[in-house]
């Protein structure tokens, strides 16, 4: 079967980046394939119901990922994360994430944007060796790529039952200085920068983008969600023995911050780019602030008896 003019395969679908981005894509006019687990889940079915192909498949059993590359121009690929007992399990990633690597070169894609994380001043990987490595399968690949390095995610705020970020018992815990600016970004800036790559591929082909979107400090982006929720939120910096409890390549990214200047993402490199990125109060006036006040509504009302 020859590829389609404009279809995306897009991993990570039904998470935060992959979803942001086939969204985005739809909107734009291409033709979007939606790589998943379970074509039931409601994030797979909200896909669909956008207009999505639902390909399933599984990094773990990559005998799937042929069928769903076939007739496929382009793939928008999210690191197909691992987690042990020990932390990440780098190994595992770097597996899954140059199988598909392969199996996208063997179904002649032309086109990948592969999204991983942000690198620090003078550490290039920080312990984020996984996602470098896949990084490095995408530049052999052959075809056309662009790098993504997104900073933390504003969306954080959102999360939930995790040793670091989101927001319990109206405390925001993480590793960042609580007095030192803190590099985030929304991820539907992530998704349009990855839609401009799609639509334009030669101008960000070889391209690594160290991608941030606004920089407050963690006390003042706490104060900022009090102010846009109506909920008390304070920030709690975590200490370097929290953190190397938490893993090694935690502990050494409690050091970078704090040794090397933080991540080298630059925010107006970023608004050259992208000149309609958003603010953390921008973020939090779209969408941000009406996701937090639910959580932080549903965390204070009482237990159903």
């Amino acid at each position: 079967m020859s590829p389609q003019h404009n279809l995306v395969l897009v991993t990570g679908a039904t998470g935060n980046q992959g979803g942001a981005t086939a969204r985005k894509l739809l909107a734009d006019g291409r033709a979007v394939r939606a790589l998943v687990r379970d074509p039931h889940a409601p994030a797979a079915q909200a896909l669909a119901a956008a207009g999505a192909e639902l390909a399933v498949g599984d990094f773990d059993a990559p005998e799937t990922l042929p069928a769903a590359l076939t007739g496929v121009t382009a793939l928008f690929a999210v690191p197909p994360a691992a987690h042990g007992p020990q932390g990440w399990d780098v190994e595992l990633e770097v597996r899954r994430g140059t199988a598909l690597v392969d199996a996208a070169r063997r179904a002649g894609v032309e086109q990948i944007v592969f999204t991983g994380i942000a690198s620090f001043h003078g550490d290039t990987r920080w312990g984020a060796d996984g996602k470098g490595r896949i990084e490095d399968a995408v530049a052999a690949s052959g075809a056309r790529y662009t790098l993504l390095r997104p900073v933390r995610f504003m969306e954080n705020y959102l999360m939930r039952g995790t040793p670091v970020d989101g927001i319990v018992d109206g405390v925001h815990r993480h590793l960042f200085p609580a007095d030192q600016p803190m590099k985030i970004i929304a991820v539907a800036d992530i998704a349009d920068i990855a839609a401009m790559a799609f639509a334009d591929p030669d101008r960000f082909h070889g391209k690594t983008l160290e991608l941030a979107g606004d920089a407050p400090t963690p006390t003042a982006a706490a104060k900022a969600i009090s102010a846009a929720t109506g909920h008390q939120v304070r920030y709690q910096e975590l200490g370097e023995s929290v953190a190397v409890e938490l893993g090694e390549s935690i502990a050494n990214a409690w050091r970078l911050m704090r040794d090397n200047g933080g991540w080298r993402a630059e925010i107006a490199a970023t608004r050259e780019i992208h000149p309609g990125l958003r603010t953390f109060d921008a973020w939090l006036a779209e969408t941000g602030a009406a996701q937090i006040k639910s959580l932080l509504d549903s965390d204070r009302a009482p237990a159903n008896r």
